[in-house]
């Protein structure tokens, strides 16, 4: 059995045959609408989502399966005081699959060593994103045609980004990346991700403030927001909020392909005028979450 806690749980083998499988669901995606009859997906959402909650759920409906969970940690017995390893316990004996996100990092992980079905991190804290990571790596190779031979640029709230933290520890994996990472001082990457995984892996890397001055250079530009639910001081919230607006303007700096990818929800950070750029995928993103979730799923349960 095995759970996927981190975006480096898969081998860059299986990660290539699940994005291939996942392009094959894209083009044919009626061929997989039984393969999980009669099995059930336990969403266990004790923070916020839409996409990433919704996608699951809609990628177990679409494989003809069965939802069970709840949204919110208010809605379940961890109002109450019950622990991850507890609720996991009785879950195994509802469902045949289970996705979590938690505001503790390391949560999933918890759940995972009690679990007797397989376990998929949706989010935990400002540590990991597997799912997305791999909906974004399905994005760029759908669209790009490749995962290597990329400069990418993270732009925003790179400190307590668990999807930039995500992207960049899978990205790390191939040959001949670039990374540009634009935010202020105080959100800047954590060092752990420079010593551990960009230096260790030799990836190149450039810090820089000014993401004007960085688009030329860019293929890949992946936008985050600056999270208010991170922030233990609402006066430096409201003061680097608005740090970086991609706008109409700065779009004219970039290079004709490039594309730019968010993991939502967008708040300010790019400008409505930006999404009727054909660069623009951060939607199409969002459709591909699904695509892959859906590939991710069979993979665990082994139904092919």
């Amino acid at each position: 059995m095995k759970h996927i806690i981190s975006p480096t749980d898969l081998s860059v083998s299986e990660l290539s045959e699940l994005l291939d499988l996942s392009e094959e669901i894209i083009l044919n995606p009626k061929k997989f609408a039984d393969v999980c009859r009669g099995k059930k997906l336990a969403t266990l959402f004790y923070e916020p989502s839409t996409r990433t909650r919704l996608s699951f759920e809609a990628a177990m409906l679409n494989l003809g399966g069965n939802i069970l969970g709840f949204s919110s940690a208010d809605s379940s017995s961890a109002a109450k005081g019950e622990s991850v390893a507890d609720t996991i316990r009785v879950i195994s004996s509802y469902a045949d699959i289970c996705a979590i996100r938690h505001p503790k990092e390391g949560a999933p992980y918890v759940a995972s060593t009690y679990s007797t079905i397989p376990v998929i991190n949706a989010g935990d804290g400002g540590h990991n994103h597997p799912t997305q990571t791999f909906t974004d790596l399905l994005t760029i190779k759908n669209l790009k045609g490749r995962l290597n031979n990329l400069t990418v640029g993270f732009c925003g709230d790179l400190k307590f980004g668990r999807t930039v933290h995500s992207l960049i520890n899978a990205l790390a994996r191939y040959e001949n990346i670039n990374l540009v990472l634009i935010s202020p001082e105080e959100l800047r990457v954590p060092a752990y991700i420079r010593e551990e995984v960009l230096k260790t892996n030799n990836i190149p890397y450039t810090e820089v403030r000014d993401l004007e001055a960085a688009m030329p250079s860019l293929d890949i530009l992946y936008m985050t927001r600056v999270q208010k639910e991170r922030f233990f001081n609402e006066e430096d919230y409201i003061r680097l909020k608005d740090i970086y607006i991609l706008d109409d303007k700065k779009m004219t700096f970039a290079k004709k392909d490039m594309l730019v990818l968010h993991p939502l929800p967008r708040v300010n950070e790019i400008a409505t005028e930006v999404d009727d750029d054909p660069r623009a995928v951060y939607f199409k993103q969002a459709e591909f979450g699904v695509y892959v979730r859906m590939a991710l799923i069979m993979k665990l349960l082994e139904v092919l």
